[in-house]
């Protein structure tokens, strides 16, 4: 597939000044996207702001996804986050995150055959990933986070689970064992 075709081809997409590969295209008044090609241009690292787009913000995590995209996905396949991140200054991110298309689902209905292509891309904290979230917990907190306002404060990740002290039921932890009968709180993440 050529992913730079189809980018170029999006109704007002602009080269994004800053970053060779990159565009800029807003599909209606308050919703912009920026999108580059991966370093190997066999996908679409693409992130999205709304109400809230910074172009020097999205440079940077464009920059920094393309630089770092491996590791991004290396603990997790489905939403992976790496640490290290430096925004410009204004924003206190610490983190990019990177989004897999069974995640994100992204053009499944007006391009179906780019959706596979892309991994969404957003500036983000460090608290609000564990690295080890299944699918259906990638899909979760991906709804939930809101990314697309780059103006947002942190939403921290806490994973809890509780062992009754009275009956000595509970949930196991991650790991399988039985939680204390004594009763304890676990957190994971």
């Amino acid at each position: 597939m050529d992913v730079h075709a189809i980018v170029t081809g999006f109704r007002g997409a602009e080269p994004l000044p800053g970053l060779p590969d990159s565009w800029h295209w807003s599909p209606a008044p308050g919703i912009d996207f920026a999108g580059a090609l991966s370093a190997d241009g066999n996908r679409l690292l693409q992130l999205s702001g709304r109400n809230s787009y910074d172009q020097d913000l999205a440079v940077s995590t464009l920059r920094f996804a393309r630089d770092h995209e491996d590791a991004i996905f290396a603990r997790n396949p489905f939403l992976g986050a790496l640490d290290g991140f430096e925004p410009p200054a204004g924003h206190r991110f610490d983190t990019v995150v990177g989004i897999a298309p069974d995640v994100h689902r992204f053009y499944r209905v007006e391009n179906p055959d780019l959706t596979p292509h892309v991994r969404l891309t957003f500036p983000a904290y460090a608290c609000e990933f564990s690295g080890e979230e299944t699918l259906d917990e990638a899909i979760t907190r991906y709804r939930m986070l809101r990314l697309n306002h780059l103006d947002r404060e942190p939403l921290p990740f806490l994973k809890m689970r509780y062992a009754n002290t009275r009956t000595g039921a509970g949930a196991r932890t991650r790991d399988g064992a039985s939680p204390s009968r004594r009763g304890s709180w676990r957190s994971f993440g």
